[in-house]
């Protein structure tokens, strides 16, 4: 059973403000910290992931990221409202056990894309109308 497909409940969540970090322990015996930078530029939204395969939106400068406000979301999972405004992510528990069990994999990975992209991980985002648009001449 891999990590997304886990069956774990959490038995308890903290948000560490300071450290900028979410404690979640399962009743599994699994406990992680999950940074909160790695939570935003993994979040769940389609305004992070897209629609599909191939449709992510590379997040950047989110290293100083907070946490202004976490909702429970049914007995299913938290929608955390984030320092920069964005809180349309509905993180799991199986997710944020995936976000634990996986973050070394899902920062190298991240890092990865980031190089490929030419981006620098504390670069600011760029505007949804900026970048660089195809123009047909």
């Amino acid at each position: 059973m891999t990590s997304t497909q886990t069956t774990a409940q959490p038995v308890s969540l903290t948000v560490h403000q300071a450290s900028r970090v979410l404690e979640i322990a399962f009743d599994d015996g699994a406990h992680f910290h999950i940074p909160f930078e790695l939570m935003r530029v993994y979040s769940p939204s389609a305004e992070v992931m897209g629609h599909g395969p191939g449709q992510e939106t590379l997040q950047t400068g989110k290293r100083d990221v907070g946490i202004e406000e976490i909702t429970a979301v049914g007995h299913y999972a938290v929608q955390p409202r984030f320092s920069d405004g964005h809180e349309s992510g509905i993180f799991s528990w199986p997710y944020l056990y995936h976000l634990g069990a996986d973050a070394a994999e899902l920062w190298q990975r991240y890092e990865h894309r980031l190089a490929e992209a030419g981006m620098e991980r504390d670069a600011p985002m760029k505007s949804a109308g900026s970048g660089s648009a195809c123009a047909s001449h």
